[in-house]
């Protein structure tokens, strides 16, 4: 376990010494409230839903979609896989696999470290390339304000696109725990859903409804038949899994059919995760040699 680690180490510090961390000169800002309750379909009911979740994780916190996800068609969402499908929606698609980012200044530098290695790992086990915005017309922008708590859009909406992530307060470290939260929610910008709403998560967890929050046990819907189109197994240890105890009124809200898993887990990429990252942006597909690559480094940094 230790020598598995210490490999792990000198490829992120290595991918870490050969990565340009200069930025555009610009400092991009919000352009408008980003997440409105117009655009969630909640309306002001969401204020005093977040004022009901302070206590909860800081993904639960912002009320939206599953607690984290924000969406300005809630249409879609009837429609939406453990992957976007991009035969349907594929404007949500990042082009060449080219994801232009910005990180609020407002951060300070542990919290921008935390998330360059997000960025860091993401790229360093897939074809994704994160480049610093330079004026690109669809980019990530890390920004630390309100709503409270980490969320984000799912795929690429159009123009400037918030990835909340909120600064540690002097109760909380919120979502700055460590990489897992930031590498969750640039999933989510990626077109990735939560592992828990799979259609076939019953045959590995149970959801204990009695336990849930009432006015969010929407949250614990299963996806639509189309969302088991990815090639892998249920995924207990995926950076996308609920933790135990989302929403919860008191207990546990889901409980695991295998003994001896850890739900929820916030530290970095699962080895599934890291495969359907590739899946999705056909990393797999390039030739044979690319394909073994990406296999091998989810297998270095993913967890199992």
């Amino acid at each position: 376990m230790r020598r598995e680690n210490g490999f792990r180490l000198i490829c992120i510090v290595l991918w870490l010494a050969r990565v340009d961390h200069t930025g555009s000169r610009t400092i991009p800002r919000p352009e408008t409230n980003e997440i409105m309750e117009d655009e969630t379909g909640i309306g002001s009911v969401l204020k005093a839903f977040r004022k009901q979740l302070r206590k909860e994780d800081p993904e639960v916190t912002p009320a939206l979609i599953e607690g984290d996800i924000a969406a300005s068609q809630p249409i879609l969402f009837s429609l939406w896989r453990l992957g976007l499908r991009w035969d349907i929606f594929p404007t949500r698609k990042w082009e060449n696999a080219t994801i232009p980012y910005h990180i609020s200044h407002l951060y300070n530098p542990q919290e921008y470290e935390i998330i360059m290695t997000a960025i860091h790992l993401l790229s360093f086990g897939t074809c994704l390339r994160f480049v610093p915005y330079d004026g690109q017309a669809d980019y990530l922008l890390f920004w630390p304000k309100e709503p409270e708590g980490c969320w984000s859009y799912v795929g690429k909406k159009g123009g400037q696109q918030v990835v909340a992530l909120q600064r540690p307060t002097l109760k909380s470290k919120k979502c700055f725990t460590g990489p897992g939260r930031a590498v969750h929610e640039i999933m989510h910008a990626l077109g990735l859903f939560h592992e828990h709403a799979r259609r076939d998560r019953d045959e590995y967890i149970t959801v204990l409804k009695d336990n849930v929050i009432p006015n969010f046990l929407h949250n614990f819907e299963k996806l639509s038949l189309e969302n088991t189109t990815y090639p892998y197994k249920y995924d207990y240890h995926s950076v996308m899994h609920y933790g135990p105890s989302f929403f919860s009124k008191g207990g546990k809200t889901i409980k695991a059919k295998k003994n001896g898993v850890f739900l929820g887990q916030r530290v970095g990429l699962s080895i599934t995760d890291c495969l359907k990252i590739n899946d999705l942006y056909g990393c797999l597909e390039k030739s044979d040699f690319e394909r073994k690559k990406y296999e091998t480094l989810c297998a270095v940094l993913g967890f199992t």
